[in-house]
């Protein structure tokens, strides 16, 4: 399998943090984006960045900008599918998604998805990490990551067309697609831990001292 193309998925609401985006707010002096930058670069063969409204906010990073093309905000898929959609254009046979606001993901991300994919006809696959102590009473030994996944694009317009039906749970897609998944330690802390609130930024800051 050729070397998979890179997607840092942008386009969520940032509800929680009161709007704007995420990925620009500032982390030990570097956005929370350039973070994601600097981890995933060196991983895949290109970087593009999922996000809507105006590109030119994002000017500075000098990564091309690909909006959703589903209507309404669908989540993480539409932002895969935007994703798919410019990797086809580049020739690509996959794309490795990562979410802008997770800053200490796996360097190792990458290998670990193409391990894991070998001998299955499209490459898909999800990151988790195990769940523990409180989290074991919802169910399930595993936290999924849907945004953090290597996704073929072989399968877009499959893909375009759940989207368009309605479909917007990343999971029932891919486990209707044969989708696998690896997991990663989540010692000494879950490395898909994201910025969704003023005191996760904070955290955060703790975190990068261990890093």
């Amino acid at each position: 399998m050729t070397a998979p193309l890179g997607v840092i998925l942008a386009g969520g609401l940032a509800t929680r943090m009161g709007g704007g985006d995420k990925g620009l707010l500032t982390l030990g002096g570097q956005s929370l984006l350039g973070h994601v930058i600097d981890r995933l670069a060196p991983q895949v063969a290109g970087l593009a960045l999922n996000a809507n409204g105006d590109p030119a906010r994002f000017a500075e990073f000098g990564l091309p900008v690909v909006a959703d093309t589903v209507e309404g905000f669908a989540g993480p898929l539409a932002g895969v599918l935007a994703g798919l959609d410019w990797a086809a254009g580049q020739g690509a046979e996959s794309i490795v998604t990562a979410a802008a606001d997770t800053p200490f993901f796996p360097r190792d991300l990458v290998t670990r998805l193409m391990q894991a994919a070998e001998g299955q006809a499209y490459p898909l696959v999800l990151a988790t990490t195990p769940r523990t102590g409180e989290e074991l009473k919802s169910g399930g030994r595993v936290n999924r990551h849907p945004t953090f996944g290597l996704w073929p694009v072989a399968l877009r317009d499959d893909l375009r067309a759940a989207l368009n039906d309605g479909l917007r749970k990343v999971v029932l897609w891919t486990d209707r697609h044969g989708g696998r998944e690896v997991l990663f330690p989540a010692e000494p802390f879950d490395p898909f831990f994201n910025v969704n609130t003023p005191e996760d930024l904070a955290l955060a800051e703790t975190l990068l001292e261990r890093t």
